[in-house]
């Protein structure tokens, strides 16, 4: 069973969901996305755990006035009041997984584990996109340049969800909805400000010791794999693995894989940590 929580952080009320009891492991979802990403993820991960989701400023329930604020101290307010004292297992998807990694360069000792699903990292290489994607991003420029709201939550559907060298609609009923509905939210939600975490972090995977698993899906974007694949191989003790079939958001149509990955990978970090000599 869950229950509603709300964080105070700056000018903000952070609206988060818990499941479970326990360790903790906080989820954070994509910018296209909201809190409910999560759902399956949260029921799988809370059997046993303290299973945490949050909406960060500008999407779903969270409420915010304007102001220049850090993602990552909004993080760091929702682990100080959720869990426990204890440092949390941090799940990242996109614009997600940057701030679960610049809160493990920045504060190292609340962080006991990162799975990031397509991560989105400060300093990486800006996107170069082939020709035929390439396309697609120009006619998402246009819609939004128009106004278009509607039409732009078309596209990034097809874009995120179906993934940009698929069949649109590849991906349909409930997860589309969902995915439309969040984003909905979020293509509409007042300006909440401008974000200050721009240190770049990408220069600094290696000093990120804790257990870390990537996680992409080969229908993402290329220069999204190819992100992904440097950011696993630069970290210190990272790991990776491809989902076959899926794009950018497997959250959603590949729910059960996703979570029965985070739960192995919970299991041997939490090992792992408790065979860790104490100070």
């Amino acid at each position: 069973m869950s229950s509603s929580h709300w964080i105070a952080s700056g000018r903000a009320t952070l609206a988060a969901e818990v499941v479970g009891s326990g360790d903790p492991v906080v989820f954070l979802h994509a910018n296209v996305c909201d809190s409910r990403m999560w759902h399956a993820q949260l029921d799988g991960v809370g059997a046993s755990n303290k299973a945490i989701a949050y909406d960060r400023r500008g999407f779903g329930k969270t409420r915010a006035e304007k102001e220049d604020f850090s993602a990552v101290a909004d993080l760091m307010a929702v682990i100080g009041a959720m869990a426990n004292d204890k440092p949390a297992i941090l799940v990242g998807c996109s614009q997600g997984g940057r701030i679960a990694v610049d809160a493990a360069v920045r504060y190292p000792s609340s962080v006991r584990g990162l799975v990031l699903i397509a991560p989105t990292v400060t300093g990486a290489s800006e996107a170069v996109y082939p020709p035929d994607i390439k396309g697609l991003m120009a006619e998402l420029k246009q819609v939004e340049d128009a106004g278009d709201l509607d039409q732009v939550n078309t596209l990034k559907a097809r874009l995120f969800l179906d993934g940009p060298r698929q069949p649109e609609g590849r991906v349909a009923g409930q997860p589309r909805q969902l995915f439309l509905d969040m984003n909905g939210i979020a293509l509409r939600s007042p300006p909440v400000g401008s974000g200050v975490d721009v240190t770049p972090a990408f220069h600094r995977l290696g000093e990120i010791s804790a257990p870390s698993l990537v996680i992409w899906g080969d229908f993402d974007f290329p220069h999204i794999q190819e992100r992904c694949r440097q950011v696993a191989l630069r970290m210190s003790n990272g790991s990776q693995h491809v989902l076959s079939g899926t794009a950018h958001l497997p959250s959603l149509d590949r729910p059960a894989d996703v979570t029965d990955l985070l739960m192995a990978f919970i299991k041997g970090a939490l090992a792992a940590g408790d065979r860790c000599p104490t100070i």
